[in-house]
């Protein structure tokens, strides 16, 4: 029971704003929580009628994390930022003296298995990134997006927030080289060195004359003057004395959508449209050219080396030239190894 008058309005808000203060979650992870707890609170008045979260008990958050999200049409994998959201809201209630017991407490995850992820292939990469018209502004910048996002394995959150002021420049055997200082996930920075492809794009993007045109002046997260460094090229959500700065600044959804524009047309599979996709054939063919594993996982910014072994998985062809020289078969011979040996390579 709860041992102050507070709402479940007021907990929830007040629990958000510890986690964003004290915690520093990253906006999608307050977002994601938030509507968690909508979801325990839309449970609670579906099968308890008027009552708060505060006195749930431990087998009615199990059918709440259960079967009533899975009637919802939330997947077991899904599931698990409900799961974490409940046992920490109930963690912090219990330490500030809101409840007396967390019916949380043994709440566990469900078992699910972790799916291999799309990869979009080195052909239909190459097909996508020859799309955009160079001939144009617009084309440029497409061009220079996903040079960075097939060349850098950048997340999309990483590659919208980046301004002018992320590039670097240091010497490497005698040459000036670019590199990105990216904030992403959990507002984690990680340095990375520019293709010279990407290099060479991006070059010519920031020396387009449209671009000198634009206002994309902005401030750092230091609050010193910088410049945004991805632009929109329209938004009819603004109006025309407003559309500079940051509201120049493309969006996520932006990028989703210009992949798909160029993507699509091609016949690439849907699924492997989305930059995700992109970022991980950089994890996989790091993994393909024998990176190591903890190279692999400071290029990536994985914080977990598991996040990394996934690409293992997907380094087909090296797992090819593996199995071909050195597997059972290519050791005996039999009347289809000598066939083989009489085809044409």
């Amino acid at each position: 029971m709860a041992l102050n008058g507070w709402t479940d309005e007021q907990l929830i808000d007040a629990w958000m704003e510890f986690m964003r203060l004290n915690q520093n979650r990253a906006p999608r992870t307050l977002e994601a929580y938030r509507l968690a707890m909508e979801r325990l609170q839309e449970f609670v008045k579906e099968t308890v009628g008027r009552g708060s979260i505060k006195d749930v008990d431990h087998q009615q958050l199990e059918l709440f994390c259960g079967l009533w999200l899975h009637k919802k049409g939330v997947v077991a994998r899904s599931r698990k930022p409900y799961i974490s959201a409940v046992r920490g809201f109930y963690q912090w209630c219990l330490e500030r003296g809101h409840i007396e017991r967390s019916a949380a407490e043994a709440l566990g995850h469900p078992r699910t298995g972790k799916p291999l992820p799309n990869v979009i292939s080195l052909a239909n990469a190459e097909r996508l990134m020859n799309a955009p018209d160079l001939g144009t502004f617009k084309g440029i910048r497409d061009s220079a997006i996903l040079h960075l996002l097939v060349g850098c394995g950048l997340r999309v959150s990483g590659l919208c927030r980046l301004n002018e002021g992320d590039l670097h420049r240091d010497t490497l055997a005698g040459k000036t080289r670019l590199y990105l200082r990216v904030l992403e996930k959990g507002d984690k920075e990680r340095v990375l060195p520019l293709p010279r492809e990407a290099e060479a794009i991006l070059l010519v993007y920031l020396g387009h004359e449209d671009l000198a045109e634009i206002d994309r002046n902005t401030l750092d997260r230091r609050g010193n003057p910088d410049k945004v460094l991805f632009v929109s090229t329209r938004n009819s959500t603004v109006s025309e004395d407003a559309y500079r700065g940051e509201e120049r600044r493309l969006s996520r959804q932006a990028v989703h959508d210009l992949v798909q524009t160029y993507g699509t047309p091609l016949g690439i599979p849907i699924k492997h449209l989305h930059p995700h996709a992109m970022r991980h054939l950089y994890g996989t063919e790091l993994t393909e050219g024998d990176v190591p594993t903890v190279s692999v996982s400071d290029l990536m910014g994985h914080a977990d080396p598991k996040s990394t072994a996934i690409y293992v998985a997907l380094s087909v062809r090296k797992k090819t030239r593996l199995v071909d020289e050195h597997g059972p078969l290519a050791k005996l011979s039999t009347p289809v190894s000598q066939l083989l040996k009489r085809l044409p390579s």
